[in-house]
């Protein structure tokens, strides 16, 4: 097919007039508007998100419990501010500050002297073991009744009114009698002391024979009984007891029941109740009573101790200790004295209670360990050596 030459000489002109092409020329200005408003449209777009987040999120309903913890935590919160408030010291100084200071009196306020008036008002009377005078109040067949000053009136047993059995109790006791009592049990809640007659004789009784052991003294017995051990009897309502072996004559003790013994004090124990007589000690006793401090005696040496020499003096027994034998030092005792020897010596010590007696040859000696060296020249000038040291007994025994 053969081509048209009229479209052929088309072609070759569009090839021949072919037009340049076209630059774009985009501006830096245009480039950075565009660029903002693309940034714009994000940041638009991620609010618009995040508003949808929000109005998406569920709501938390609180309940009834978690609001009234919230609320304890606010008042706890509120509590510790207020109290940092009362640990802070107050600060007078401070300005536009006006404390005054005021104390009101009231009615029920009162003096130191009206405070300790009333505790003695109600001050519980009668402690035990104190004692107490009263007065008879009322009579019944199991005791009495006795004003002692409390609240109430103070009880006393039938069996604590006096010593042994009372047969005629109304008539040995009559309304407003006097009599002195001891406290022995403290008062029960109604304010009632219990009371006795009885044990306020016993406690005098045992000071009273206590008395008499520290000072020697010998006393009279009725012996009431007796038992395997020994003799016993009577001592201002006290049980005394006679050990056979303080007996002159233990082998027909029981003989001796109805009979007066003179004996003196060997022990007095209260707390235990314990008291044990003797009438080999009132022989010895009786034989003290007539010695005195500072005089010369002479006697048998019975025993040679490790201690010391014990002497007769005729019915008693003297004690020369080592510490008083001799001024100058010796290496054994028996070079001074031997058992058996007649020596003298002065009495220096008497205690009655104990019965014992204290002698002394130390004195005697004109130097130290005179004794020693001229034994017979200081037994011989005894005498004569005694007179000088009577001004020192006397002395002592002023001291006493």
């Amino acid at each position: 097919m053969g081509v048209n030459n009229k479209n052929a000489q088309d072609i070759i002109q569009s090839k021949g007039n072919k037009k340049p092409l076209q630059v774009l020329h985009i501006s830096k200005k245009n480039t950075q508007k565009k660029s903002q408003e693309i940034d714009n449209e994000q940041t638009n777009s991620q609010e618009e998100i995040k508003k949808e987040n929000i109005a998406i999120k569920p709501q938390i309903i609180k309940d009834d419990s978690v609001k009234e913890i919230e609320q304890s935590n606010e008042n706890t919160n509120d509590f510790n501010i207020s109290q940092q408030d009362l640990n802070r010291p107050l600060n007078f100084s401070e300005e536009n500050t006006d404390f005054q200071l005021e104390r009101t009196v009231d009615e029920f306020d009162f003096d130191e002297s009206a405070f300790l008036e009333a505790l003695n008002e109600n001050e519980p009377i009668g402690a035990t073991g104190e004692t107490i005078s009263g007065k008879v109040i009322a009579i019944e067949s199991d005791g009495l009744y006795i004003d002692i000053g409390g609240k109430a009136p103070g009880y006393m047993p039938k069996k604590e009114c006096g010593l042994g059995v009372i047969t005629n109790f109304k008539e040995k006791f009559s309304l407003g009698l006097e009599m002195e009592v001891l406290v022995i049990k403290e008062q029960n809640a109604d304010g009632m002391v219990t009371v006795s007659a009885r044990a306020l004789i016993l406690r005098q009784s045992w000071e009273k024979v206590s008395s008499f052991a520290k000072n020697g003294e010998i006393i009279n017995v009725l012996i009431n009984g007796f038992n395997r051990g020994g003799l016993t009897c009577d001592v201002d309502g006290l049980r005394g007891f006679i050990p056979r072996s303080q007996l002159e004559d233990g082998q027909e003790y029981q003989s001796f029941v109805g009979k007066n013994l003179k004996v003196a004090f060997l022990e007095v124990n209260p707390e235990s109740r314990k008291l044990v007589l003797s009438e080999k000690k009132a022989k010895l006793v009786s034989k003290l009573t007539s010695l005195e401090l500072g005089q010369l005696i002479e006697g048998e040496v019975l025993a040679v101790k490790p201690y010391g020499f014990f002497i007769d003096l005729g019915g008693a027994s003297g004690l020369l200790h080592q510490s008083s034998l001799t001024n100058g030092s010796i290496r054994s005792l028996r070079e001074v004295f031997r058992e058996g020897e007649m020596i003298k010596a002065l009495i220096s010590e008497i205690d009655l209670e104990k019965g014992r007696i204290g002698l002394n040859t130390a004195l005697l000696e004109n130097s130290a360990g005179e004794l020693i060296i001229e034994k017979q020249k200081v037994m011989q000038e005894a005498t004569e050596r005694a007179l000088k040291t009577k001004a020192l007994f006397n002395k002592k025994e002023k001291d006493k």
